[in-house]
């Protein structure tokens, strides 16, 4: 069982507004925020004057590969480093090995969360060309969702037919479908056309030609196509072009959205321009695009068109990383410092501290319809980032991830991440991270 803590004097971020209270929590609940709760015997009392408290930020989209892949990472390391980082909720994806193709496999997933991960889960069904029936299976209380990769992934993952999707948008509803949308007819043709020219040289500033903006609405538009055809709940992962914005629509709240979108922290905060500094540790798929797609994935954001912001966490050993370009992997680790990146975005006034909370944690709870989480509510669980104005410098020694580097080393951000509680646990504190295991399975409302 979870202690008892009482914050005091926090300035609470939460649904569009800013309040200073306290909050009670017991037994991994928010018990009450109040002015002035009073502190009973047993409670650990924490000082939190001129510190802001936020709700855990849910990453809809990580890869923390395992099984199969855990010389990159595993569960433990990574959720750690996703506490450390202000995120207390993460949506995985099917793509480890063997791919999360059957209802056993994926189920083993779940049950190395339960064993050793720091934050709470959930685990994407994998859909392919042949395993319908598995899909269907799918129990939607306690599954975020099906993913579909409508471009090249790892294994058997990749689904090209048609048929196939319509048969997976048609019978899959009510669950969530997300989708990778990357043409691969336009991608192996645009791979031709570069390795004539070339060779096996290709150099990184290509990776955004070869994966371009075509590539990308080819496949995002067909995916919306579908979902409109067949009332499918779709949601559209890591928008990196302007053209693609003009799908998706602001006119109707995210509680009545059918389909929905995603921006990830590096398409908002690295460009084509970084390529000649970082290669190819911002090697990700959809690529990073040009400082104008950028722009326009900020202002979506802004706009409700996009309506959540995650990380595509997809880590790599370095030695992978420096390999030539179609022999380097694609991804890279972001969750110890993508809620600072966005933070540093509010420095500069790019956007507000209630919209990033709205976008990392009510959009996401709203979305997928996660149960009492995502909010600073009474009755909810308790987790909670908090967060102060202190500047930091990324290094490695500070790293959590098993791979041991990030794409911001070096970067300096105006906001640390001061603690985490994760189901009313102190899960990390002053740079300190607990060994415990406290995530819990999320469940989802239907």
């Amino acid at each position: 069982m979870s202690a008892t803590y009482l914050l005091k004097s926090a300035t609470i971020v939460n649904e569009g507004k800013q309040i200073l209270a306290d909050i009670l929590i017991k037994n991994g609940i928010i018990e009450k925020i109040s002015g002035n709760i009073s502190a009973e015997e047993n409670i650990q009392v924490i000082d939190l004057e001129g510190k802001f408290v936020l709700p855990g930020c849910i990453d809809d989209q990580v890869h923390f590969r395992e099984p199969g892949l855990t010389h990159k990472a595993d569960i433990a390391t990574e959720s750690k480093a996703a506490v450390a980082g202000g995120i207390t909720s993460f949506m995985e994806m099917p793509n480890t090995v063997p791919n999360a193709l059957t209802q056993k496999l994926l189920q083993d997933k779940y049950e190395i969360a339960a064993r050793s991960s720091s934050a709470n889960y959930s685990f994407f069904m994998g859909a392919s060309n042949d395993n319908l029936d598995e899909v269907l299976r799918t129990d939607a209380r306690n599954v975020c969702g099906v993913k579909i990769f409508m471009g090249s992934s790892t294994g058997n993952m990749l689904v090209d037919n048609e048929r196939t999707l319509e048969n997976l948008f048609r019978n899959v509803p009510p669950m969530l479908i997300a989708t990778h949308c990357e043409d691969e007819t336009t991608i192996r043709s645009n791979i031709e056309k570069y390795r004539a020219i070339y060779g096996e040289n290709i150099p990184i500033e290509l990776h955004p030609i070869i994966r371009d903006e075509d590539a990308c609405y080819i496949s995002s538009s067909l995916a919306v196509k579908m979902a409109k055809k067949f009332n499918t709940r779709l949601h559209v992962l890591h928008i990196s072009t302007e053209k693609e914005i003009a799908l998706f629509d602001n006119s109707i709240p995210l509680e009545k959205k059918m389909i929905t979108a995603e921006a990830c922290i590096h398409h908002l905060w690295f460009s084509d321009e970084d390529y000649a500094q970082k290669g190819n540790l911002i090697k990700w798929n959809p690529a990073v695009k040009k400082a104008s797609d950028r722009a326009a994935i900020f202002q979506a954001v802004l706009d409700n068109k996009i309506d959540v912001i995650a990380t595509d966490h997809a880590p790599h050993t370095l030695e992978e990383k420096q390999q030539s370009y179609f022999n380097a992997p694609s991804g890279g680790p972001l969750v110890q410092h993508a809620l600072q990146a966005m933070l540093e975005k509010m420095e500069q006034g790019m956007i507000s501290m209630e919209r990033i909370v709205e976008k990392m944690a009510h959009a996401p709870a709203i979305l997928f319809h996660i149960e009492k989480r995502g909010f600073i509510r009474e009755g909810y669980f308790a987790d909670l980032v908090v967060v102060d104005k202190k500047q930091t410098t990324v290094t490695r020694d500070a790293l959590l991830y098993k791979c041991g580097w990030s794409p911001f080393e070096g970067t300096t951000f105006s906001y640390t991440i001061d603690k985490t509680f994760v189901n009313g646990n102190l899960v990390y504190s002053n740079g300190k991270i607990s060994s415990s295991v406290f995530g819990q399975r999320m469940l989802f409302k239907g």
